[in-house]
């Protein structure tokens, strides 16, 4: 445990690394690659050049020190970091470098105002809040190692069928080449790959979440293929153009917190463009497994023609009775409008959610964009639904959302 002093000290200059995490992320990060150039194989470099991560990270470091009495109360998004640790393949061993670094950013960053008896308390916060991660991450490698059809690192698929979900979306189906039996996942979890891509000089490694419920004999993601000119578009286009029926592919095995719980209670499922994905597992696996589960399915879309498993859903909402699905559209098509098969031209809004949702005693899941998910959880949070009836997940490193 750390002593009371170390406690006083990191919790009244945890602010003021607050004011800095930005700058002392980007310092990090800069100081890490020098030291450990090995490192870029390990961490998203798109992420890096958005300032996604150093963001991510000045955030964490600043919530560990705030709540370093009580890390129960970070508890989600400790899960949520150590899931994706596990995922990628964080070691132990890398602890020390990550955490010399960051206290060097700190000193670099904040100067004088950074003494030695600052930098001290933050080295032993650091190895404290460390352990609670390395425990955690060594429990989730032992689970996922040990549980039927499990693997440890990665572990080879074959593409056994590629198919084109909509305009900008393709489905891998993926079947493990040494063809013994695959890991069950829980329904919103995902895929991590490690891509090495022609002339690329370092592995990308990416998180895709599994698109359909568990209990088949292949994993499916479905892919966005982004801007191809953009740091973004690198493995999706790689994945779109590339990678074709019969090819191998490197993944961990599935991983995440955002998950679907058990519950009786009515779901609400709120989705944006790719933000499909992990919610159409859900709600594959509640019309099979929970048929008697009120569910309500809104997704938002540029048009019909961005618009993947847009059958399949209809097709869902005809075969189940509790089940009723909704859609807007932010420029529908002539065609759609002829059609009129969308119920918003626009955006979800909480006017929107209140007229189609039955009850506010109903678990939300979301899963969009940064502002898309930013936008309906204020929406959520206008409307009184409690923030423990709030479940999303983020195709982002930045772990918490609807704040001010």
């Amino acid at each position: 445990m750390l002593d009371e002093k170390t406690i006083s000290i990191v919790q009244s200059t945890a602010p003021v690394l607050k004011e800095h995490s930005k700058e002392i992320g980007r310092k990090f990060y800069t100081l890490l690659f020098e030291k450990a150039p090995d490192l870029y194989n390990i961490f998203n470099q798109t992420n890096q050049k958005r300032g996604l991560q150093q963001e991510a990270l000045g955030y964490a470091v600043y919530a560990a020190g705030e709540h370093i009495t009580n890390l129960g109360a970070i508890k989600p998004v400790i899960e949520r970091i150590s899931q994706k640790h596990r995922a990628i393949g964080i070691k132990a061993e890398q602890y020390p470098v990550v955490g010399e670094t960051l206290l060097q950013a700190v000193k670099d960053v904040l100067g004088d105002a950074a003494t030695d008896e600052i930098i001290e308390a933050w080295g032993k916060a650091y190895g404290y809040i460390a352990d609670a991660f390395i425990e955690l991450e060594k429990k989730l490698y032992e689970e996922t190692e040990q549980q039927t059809g499990g693997w440890r690192g990665y572990r080879d698929f074959y593409v056994d069928k590629k198919v084109k979900e909509s305009e900008d979306v393709t489905s891998f189906y993926l079947k493990p080449k040494d063809q013994n039996v695959i890991a069950t996942y829980k329904p919103g979890q995902y895929l991590t790959i490690k891509a090495e891509i022609p002339g690329e000089k370092y592995t990308h490694i990416r998180h895709y979440s599994l698109s359909e419920a568990p209990g088949k004999d292949y994993y499916r993601i479905s892919v966005k293929r982004e801007d191809k000119n953009t740091p973004e578009g690198i493995v999706s286009n790689y994945l779109h153009e590339q990678i074709q029926t019969g090819d191998t592919l490197p993944f961990s095995a599935p991983a995440g917190d955002f998950v679907l719980d058990n519950n009786s209670t009515p779901i609400v499922f709120i989705s944006g463009g790719i933000g499909i994905t992990p919610v159409l597992s859900m709600l594959n696996a509640v019309v099979s497994e929970q048929p008697n589960r009120k569910v309500t399915f809104i997704h938002a879309a540029l048009n019909s023609q961005y618009y993947p498993f847009k059958d399949h859903v209809k097709q869902l909402e005809n075969n189940h009775p509790n089940l009723k699905s909704l859609v807007c559209y932010e420029a529908p098509t002539t065609e759609d409008k002829q059609r009129g098969d969308f119920d918003k031209e626009g955006y979800i809004d909480m006017e929107f959610l209140k007229s189609n949702v039955s009850t506010k005693d109903s678990d939300f899941y979301l899963c969009g964009s940064l502002p898309f998910m930013d936008a309906i959880i204020r929406a959520l949070k206008d409307w009184e639904i409690p923030t423990e009836h709030i479940h999303y997940e983020s195709f982002s490193p930045v772990a918490i959302l609807g704040e001010e």
